[in-house]
């Protein structure tokens, strides 16, 4: 089967791999004409405009968009101006739902199919495979299901869950019609909100391990530093093993873990990273669906708000709180 790709980044060049590794022919587009020549060597054919791209799709056009979601509409809406009727558009990227549920809307009437896909896999997905969570209407999803079908894990080698029937649709192979427009990347949106609280569970974890050795360490005696409680904190630990044996059935074993544990084998004490954590939109949206819903998250709303912590030296808020404590107390704030 033949699919188009927009944006050829980390997750968009490896997915056309997949594709092709696996029989499929693809058209590929990016600003970048070196990320246009490497896949062209590998058998992809090239488009250097987004006209010269929709020329080269067979009909019905198939169009996998990954691309950043501040840039979406703008490619979509370049894109779709070469499309016809029956053409398919795949927005791959991290996009708001509702921004998908409006996309669908104005481009129903030109009888082009907008499917919204929110893609996990990351660097990995060429070989793993990637998680793919789809929404929009059934007779697209249905056409595109080769291309979902490949890009996708496959069932592998995780066990079946025991009592789930027989041939009980396409999730255990690693892809999922969700729903309606829309329904795709709110799912995906969820997903990501989880992702930020295991990794704020697991990140603060091994925090405190890694501070497990702090009476070991000289403590300066004054009025503005809490004294140890028991004195007895003096455990040198290697964070890097612990990972390691967490992944060997622990209850708190996962793919992040893995992760993890690759990191600490890299960089044992992690003094390449400044540990500035960003965010791409899809935890913000998680807090605002809960809001909306009535749902309580205080888990997730935790972790999205130490991610923006993580960006200051130090937040305005702790201003408040040195300047409230001068106040009441005539606390003055420790050197760094």
């Amino acid at each position: 089967m033949q699919l188009g790709m927009i944006g050829l980044g980390r997750m968009g060049a490896n997915m056309v791999r997949r594709l092709m590794k696996n029989g499929h022919e693809c058209v590929v587009f990016d600003t970048n004409e070196a990320a246009i020549e490497e896949l062209e060597k590998e058998g992809a054919i090239g488009a250097r405009t987004l006209e010269e791209f929709a020329s080269k799709l067979t009909l019905p056009r198939a169009a996998w968009v990954m691309v950043p979601a501040a840039i979406t509409d703008k490619v979509i809406t370049e894109l779709t101006s070469f499309m016809d009727e029956g053409d398919i558009v795949i927005d791959g990227g991290n996009s708001y739902f509702r921004d998908d549920r409006r996309r669908a809307k104005e481009l129903e009437p030109r009888g082009i199919h907008y499917i919204d896909c929110g893609t996990s896999g990351g660097v990995w997905g060429m070989e793993r495979g990637y998680c793919l969570m789809i929404g929009g209407q059934k007779a697209p999803v249905e056409h595109l299901d080769p291309i979902f079908a490949t890009i996708a894990p496959g069932e592998g080698d995780i066990e079946k869950t025991p009592g789930r029937p027989e041939g009980k649709g396409t999730a255990q192979k690693g892809y999922l019609h969700c729903g309606p427009a829309g329904a795709g990347h709110f799912v995906k949106m969820v997903h990501n909100g989880i992702e930020y609280g295991i990794m704020a569970a697991y990140a603060e974890g091994l925090d405190i391990l890694n501070n497990a050795d702090c009476d070991t360490k000289s403590q300066e005696v004054d009025a503005e530093t809490a004294p140890s409680m028991h004195g007895d904190l003096d455990y040198s630990l290697d964070l890097g093993e612990i990972s390691e044996v967490w992944r060997r059935g622990s209850v708190i074993a996962s793919w992040l873990l893995d992760l993890t544990a690759n990191s600490f084998v890299d960089d044992a004490k992690l003094e390449k990273f400044s540990g500035r954590v960003s965010d791409s939109g899809e935890g913000r949206w998680t807090i605002e669906a809960a809001i909306e819903s009535g749902t309580p998250a205080p888990v997730l709303t935790s972790a999205l708000y130490e991610r923006f912590r993580s960006r200051e030296e130090h937040a305005f808020a702790d201003k408040v709180c040195s300047a409230m404590r001068f106040q009441f107390g005539g606390h003055l704030e420790k050197k760094a």
